[in-house]
């Protein structure tokens, strides 16, 4: 099946991520595959918009079960993957991390940094405390699609200058999930390749 396949891919998105190591848990390593380069726009060429209208990078059942069978567990699964696309996305990411990005640091004010470091602290302490609760993954004992979402987040942090050692479950979990044929498989090519640019997270957080 996996000879059927196409995918084209960003390094280090997080949206991209997320369906490579779907695709590596369910064993579908291999595929044929593209990498593109959003800097000189390649997500919005011929070939993307083509499969994609949108110019977005874009889940099956074999191998690992992402998805559980069972109501309850399959609930929290939901719950948790929606939790990480709305809430780890807009205060780390595009509250915090976006902040930096755009600007400049002679305008930054230090009460806004502060305001949007205390809104990702709560946060993330609230991940922690779901760790703490399942010792394991976010969702259970189990692997899940929760991860799949949750986990590129605070990878992208830990680039970015986290310091998981004030978080000592998301540390564990962070060290367990790295570790994971699919996510080593999957590691953007670029993070291997050179360090971060800055460090915006970094004393912060």
């Amino acid at each position: 099946m996996a000879e059927n396949m196409f995918l084209f891919w960003g390094s280090g998105s997080i949206p991209c991520w997320k369906p490579m190591i779907v695709l590596e848990e369910k064993g579908f390593g291999g595929y044929k595959n593209k990498l593109i380069t959003f800097s000189n726009k390649e997500h919005k060429g011929e070939d993307v918009l083509k499969l994609n209208p949108r110019g977005q990078c874009t889940y099956t059942d074999k191998g690992t079960q992402l998805i559980p069978t069972d109501k309850a567990k399959r609930a929290r699964v939901l719950q948790r993957m929606h939790e990480a696309a709305a809430n780890m996305q807009q205060k780390l990411v595009l509250d915090l991390l976006y902040y930096f990005f755009q600007t400049k640091e002679e305008d930054r004010k230090e009460e806004e940094v502060a305001k949007k470091v205390e809104a990702a602290k709560e946060e993330l302490d609230r991940w922690e405390a779901y760790l703490g609760e399942t010792k394991a993954f976010v969702a259970g004992p189990d692997f899940s699609m929760a991860d799949v979402w949750f986990y590129p987040f605070i990878a992208f942090s830990v680039r970015m200058g986290l310091e998981l050692e004030k978080f000592p479950n998301m540390k564990a979990y962070y060290d367990k999930v790295t570790a994971r044929p699919s996510v080593q498989k999957s590691w953007p090519p670029h993070w291997k390749e050179e360090p971060a640019k800055f460090s915006p997270f970094k004393g912060r957080i």
